[in-house]
């Protein structure tokens, strides 16, 4: 079960009839062509793991465009209706968030760059390295996940930052942490690899509240 978990991280949702498209309810996320449930679980700041529970998925790695999934525990309690004639008040949307993250980072390893961000095919940074080359945490944080259930990530670490940042290092020739660990800003995390890649180097994103950003925003100059 474990390795299914893991596998869906990367497989895509696809689907040989044309998709339901109608607005999801409450709490609730209608599957897009190309979705993951890595992708759907850290967009609305889940684990694939309660994902895989509230939905009741017996193979998480068949998720299909227009599916219907629960992405919020149920709540326990009614929702409140206001009572006729009450006036509702609404909220102004809430300002633009700056550019810069609130959050500052180490380089989790020294190297020439080998690919930058772009928000689309490069979801983070790839930076060059030698096979054993120590790679350490960019900040103190939590380990989310460990495992090499993702092929084009090889060995995958992911550390959670408080509640709102994720640090991503992929293609790590061995892994030194556990899930659920607490690591500090400079420790040795991993071992520089090329699983996954064609040579050795390290995969390194960042995201805020499930979206990512360019890494190089929150690293000092290299």
């Amino acid at each position: 079960m474990r390795y299914l978990v893991c596998l869906s991280f990367l497989l895509l949702a696809a689907c040989s009839t044309l998709p339901d498209t109608s607005p999801a309810p409450a709490g609730y996320y209608r599957v897009r062509p190309g979705d993951t449930l890595y992708r759907i679980a850290l967009n609305h700041h889940q684990s694939v793991n309660a994902l895989v529970a509230w939905n009741k998925l017996a193979d998480p790695s068949s998720i299909t465009a227009g599916q219907l999934l629960r992405v919020s525990p149920a709540s326990t309690a009614p929702a409140k209706t206001p009572p006729p004639a009450t006036t509702i008040k609404t909220t102004p949307p809430p300002a633009t968030r700056p550019a810069a993250p609130g959050i500052s980072l180490q380089w989790p390893i020294r190297g020439a760059l080998l690919g930058k961000f772009n928000g689309n095919s490069n979801k983070g940074i790839d930076i060059a390295g030698k096979a054993g080359d120590p790679v350490r945490a960019a900040a103190s944080g939590t380990v989310a996940y460990a495992g090499k259930g993702i092929r084009a990530y090889g060995n995958l670490l992911i550390i959670k930052h408080g509640n709102d940042y994720l640090t991503a290092y992929a293609h790590n020739q061995t892994l030194l942490v556990k899930e659920g660990q607490t690591v500090q800003t400079g420790q040795q995390i991993a071992t520089v690899g090329h699983t996954g890649s064609n040579r050795d180097m390290l995969h390194f994103e960042l995201r805020r509240q499930g979206q990512a950003i360019d890494p190089l925003s929150a690293l000092p100059a290299q």
